[in-house]
C-alpha cells in the first residue's frame, strides 16, 4: 500500500511539473507573439512615409512651373521628396535661413532681383561657406575668375567671396546680366549653374529657348526643381512635417563695423585689443584668411565685431 502511495505521489509531481512547464512555454510563446506583433507595427503605425501632393501653381520669381508636363512633374516630385525626407538637413536649412535671409533679402531687393533667389543660395551652399571641388566658394559658390571680374579681392590673404554682403552683390550682377541675355529669371537661374555660354550652346543646338523644354545635364536639370522644392518647403515647413519653436532657430548677433586702412600683423593680438578673441573676429569676418592682413596698398577694410563686447 505504501509503495502504491509513493508511486501515485511521483505521478502527481510529474504531472504538475509538466503542466507548469507547458504553461511557461505557452506563456513565452504568447510573449514572443506579442513582440512580433509589436515589431510589425513599428514601421506601419509609428512611422509613415507618405507620397507628397504637388501644389498647383508653383512659381519661381513669378514665373509658373509647368507641372502639367509629366517630366517636370516628376522632377519636382523628386526634389520635394528628397528635401522633405532628409529631415535633419531640412531643419538645419530652416534654422540657418532665419539667421542669414535678413542679410540677403535687402540686397536682392536693392538690386531688383526677385526674393526667390535667396533659395538659390540655399541649394548652392546650404547657407554655409563651403568650397566646391571646382574651387567655387562661399554662400553663392562664386569662382575666383568671376569674383575678380566683379571687383572682389581674392588671394591667400583675403577672399571676399566669403563676405556675404559683397558676394550677394556679385551674384545679383551676374543674375541680372543673365536675365537680360536669356529673357527670364528661370533661365537666369539655370545659367547661374551651367554658365551663360553653356546655356547658349544648348539653346543653339536644340532650337528651343525655354528651360523646361531643354534637354540638360543632370545637375542643371535638377537645379530649378530643387530651388522650387526648397522654396515650397521652407515657406510652408509645418505642411511638410517640420515642427519647431522660434527659439530653436538661429539668429545673427548684432554687429558694428570698424574701419582699418593699415596692415594687421597679428589678428589674434588685434582681436584681444578690441576686447574679443581670434575666433569671434574670424567668425564674423571669414574673408580674412590668415592671422594677418597684409594691406600693402592701404585699402580701407570694414571689419565686423559684436556690438556688445
Amino acid at each position: 500500500m505504501k509503495n502504491i502511495i509513493k508511486i501515485l505521489g511521483l505521478v502527481a509531481i510529474i504531472m504538475v511539473s509538466s503542466l507548469l512547464m507547458f504553461g511557461t512555454k505557452k506563456d513565452n510563446t504568447n510573449k514572443e507573439k506579442v513582440k512580433l506583433e509589436e515589431s510589425d507595427k513599428n514601421t506601419s503605425e509609428t512611422y509613415q512615409i507618405k507620397a507628397l501632393k504637388i501644389p498647383a501653381n508653383l512659381k519661381f520669381a513669378g514665373e509658373l512651373v509647368p507641372i502639367e508636363k509629366s517630366d517636370i512633374k516628376e522632377r519636382i516630385d523628386r526634389e520635394l521628396l528628397v528635401n522633405t525626407y532628409w529631415q535633419s538637413n531640412g531643419l538645419l536649412l530652416l534654422k540657418r535661413a532665419n539667421k542669414y535671409f535678413p542679410i540677403i533679402e535687402p540686397i536682392l531687393a536693392k538690386n531688383g532681383v526677385p526674393n526667390d533667389f535667396k533659395y538659390l543660395a540655399v541649394i548652392e551652399s546650404g547657407l554655409q561657406n563651403v568650397t566646391s571641388p571646382a574651387g567655387a566658394r562661399g554662400f553663392w559658390q562664386i569662382m575666383s575668375s568671376t569674383a575678380k571680374e566683379n571687383g572682389l579681392e581674392v588671394n591667400s590673404n583675403v577672399d571676399e567671396r566669403y563676405n556675404l554682403e559683397k558676394a550677394t552683390e556679385v551674384a545679383c550682377k551676374y543674375l541680372k546680366a543673365a536675365k537680360d541675355k536669356f529673357g527670364n529669371w528661370t533661365m537666369a537661374a539655370a545659367a547661374y549653374n551651367a554658365g551663360n555660354a553653356g546655356m547658349s550652346r544648348k539653346i543653339k543646338a536644340q532650337k528651343v529657348e525655354d528651360y523646361y523644354d531643354l534637354l540638360l545635364g543632370e545637375e542643371t536639370k535638377r537645379y530649378l526643381p530643387r530651388i522650387v522644392a526648397v522654396k515650397e518647403i521652407l515657406s510652408n515647413p509645418a505642411k511638410y512635417g517640420f515642427i519647431f519653436d522660434s527659439e530653436d532657430l538661429y539668429n545673427l548677433k548684432p554687429t558694428k563695423l570698424i574701419e582699418v586702412d593699415t596692415a594687421i600683423t597679428n589678428i589674434a593680438v588685434f582681436s584681444k585689443n578690441l576686447g574679443i578673441n581670434y575666433k569671434i573676429l574670424k567668425t564674423h569676418n571669414p574673408w580674412l584668411r590668415e592671422n594677418k592682413l597684409n594691406n600693402k596698398s592701404r585699402k580701407l577694410y570694414k571689419i565686423k565685431i559684436p556690438s556688445e563686447i
